[in-house]
């Protein structure tokens, strides 16, 4: 029986850090940002229906998807972002599965910053969210990201208010602080995971 962690949070939260370290810790990690890139890669299915939507206008001069030139596209309207959505998230739900099914641990995370938005949190056994200020997530897009202060704020702005995932929130990780505090927050609700899958074999 496999424990499955649904990882979510608002761009430039650390929801990659805390992946990391539950990967450390014996976690299959799946990364649904990665099996994006992998999914519009030239010649794919989703890259074929992308340019269809977007036009060639996206495209880098060796024919594979710019996505700073698409995320100019779409997070500048709402609309775009929700088309670009349906066209990803399908294909991404369905490779997610195929990850978790063929996985040899006994723990899996699926990191994605819409894992709610698309469904996915209804077929995981803990929601955990991931949060830190607006300040810190503007500042790690410009400093990380090379973004604008305007890009960042337009993208961090295009997002539900982190509110909303708190609310539904099984774990919460506050990543405001030092990676120490943050790593001593995931150790801690590891060790829980540990416990209550040890009851659970025992009944």
């Amino acid at each position: 029986m496999k424990y499955i962690i649904g990882l979510t949070g608002n761009i430039a939260t650390g929801k990659s850090t805390v992946l990391r370290m539950l990967k450390r810790l014996g976690a299959r990690a799946i990364d649904a940002d990665a099996l994006v890139h992998e999914l519009m890669e030239k010649g794919t299915p989703v890259w074929q229906a992308v340019v269809r939507e977007f036009g060639q206008g996206i495209l880098s001069s060796d024919g594979s998807i710019n996505r700073q030139k698409l995320g100019s596209t779409v997070f500048a309207d709402e609309a775009a972002l929700r088309r670009l959505e349906a066209l990803v998230h399908p294909a991404v739900i369905v490779r997610t599965q195929e990850l978790i099914e063929g996985s040899q641990e006994p723990v899996v995370v699926v990191e994605a910053i819409k894992l709610i938005e698309s469904g996915m949190d209804k077929t995981c056994d803990a929601l955990w969210v991931v949060t830190c200020s607006k300040e810190q997530q503007l500042a790690r897009l410009v400093k990380q990201r090379g973004l604008t202060e305007e890009e960042a704020r337009q993208r961090i702005e295009v997002q539900p208010p982190q509110e909303a995932k708190l609310a539904l929130a099984d774990v919460v990780i506050d990543n405001s602080g030092s990676l120490d505090e943050t790593w001593r927050q995931v150790k801690r609700e590891w060790e829980r995971i540990s416990d209550l899958r040890f009851s659970i074999a025992d009944f």
